[in-house]
């Protein structure tokens, strides 16, 4: 269930945790009514490195992907939860008949510089019928939570973030280079030209699609999402479609934390021909299966000869 969770954090990755910082991220669930996960469960994230997973059904906590001991950053995700208000939550959530299931996240951040910077919570509940909660029951609501986190929340998750930072540096500041290719591709109408990066960490990537040295308009642009690969790395693509009867060059450029210079891969597009120069070799290589089928029949024949002769 914790992969499930991943994808969710995932979603949110760019916009709440920028290049120059990290972030602590918990995501609680709590699902009312018979369902195959349990009832209570929860799972921690440095930026984008699943660190915990707790199951409510066994009370178990289970780190992930630790190669230290992390005892003491497993004890203040207990106080985190304490202090992030699920209790009050479920109070005035699951007391709405047909509410079924609520998710609360929570994501402080820490600068480069040691400074705490943003903190978001969101809550999300699922229920059946109408829901009716008047405004001042949420305005309490909302002034409790902002001083709850204020006081209780910020200080516990910033402190297990420098701790879980003081333990996972390496993991969390790890440069993998990107592998970079420009695919071609033939369409009935003319031809699919795709940038492609993939395998690189830190997810931060610039990539871009350039045609005569001049960068492409982003509205003959498709694709560009920063995606997840099953290695814990990330992939991007961007594609454009051109006519036959063009006769350009294309250059994919990628600049990103693991490489000194930027990286470009180029491909020259010759009237719609992209597969011209290929062309010679194929003919050679069929010339040579040509060569050696005739010496082949040639010798099978002298062969055959030869044992008539001695008959």
């Amino acid at each position: 269930m914790d992969s499930l969770f991943q994808v969710f954090f995932l979603l949110f990755l760019p916009t709440a945790a920028p290049e120059g910082s990290h972030s602590l991220w918990l995501l609680a669930t709590y699902i009312k009514g018979q369902t195959p996960f349990p009832e209570f469960s929860y799972v921690a994230m440095l930026d984008d490195v699943r660190v915990l997973y707790y199951n409510g059904e066994t009370k178990t906590l289970h780190p992930r992907g630790n190669t230290t001991a992390e005892d003491d950053m497993m004890k203040y995700q207990t106080k985190i939860c304490a202090c992030s208000g699920v209790n009050t939550i479920l109070k005035l959530y699951f007391s709405i008949k047909g509410v079924l299931a609520l998710q609360r996240l929570v994501v402080c951040e820490l600068r480069d510089d040691g400074e705490p910077g943003q903190m978001i919570t969101r809550d999300n509940f699922t229920y059946q019928g109408s829901l009716n909660v008047s405004a001042q029951v949420l305005n309490i609501h909302v002034e409790f939570s902002m001083r709850r986190h204020e006081f209780l929340y910020q200080p516990f998750c910033i402190k297990t973030l420098k701790g879980y930072l003081e333990k996972r540096r390496n993991q969390v500041n790890r440069k993998v280079k990107p592998k970079v290719r420009l695919l071609q591709k033939q369409l009935s109408s003319g031809f699919r030209v795709s940038c492609l990066a993939t395998g690189f960490y830190p997810r931060h990537i610039n990539l871009t699609l350039f045609r005569e040295g001049q960068p492409v308009a982003d509205h003959e642009i498709t694709g560009g999402d920063l995606l997840p690969n099953a290695d814990g790395m990330y992939q991007m693509r961007k594609s454009l479609e051109i006519n036959r009867a063009e006769k350009h060059t294309y250059t994919c450029s990628v600049t990103h934390l693991s490489l000194d210079n930027k990286l470009d891969v180029t491909l020259e597009f010759d009237h719609g021909e992209p597969f011209k120069s290929v062309i010679p070799s194929v003919l050679m290589v069929l010339a040579l299966m040509l060569v050696f089928g005739v010496a082949a029949a040639i010798a099978a024949w002298k062969r055959q000869r030869a044992g008539m002769t001695r008959t």
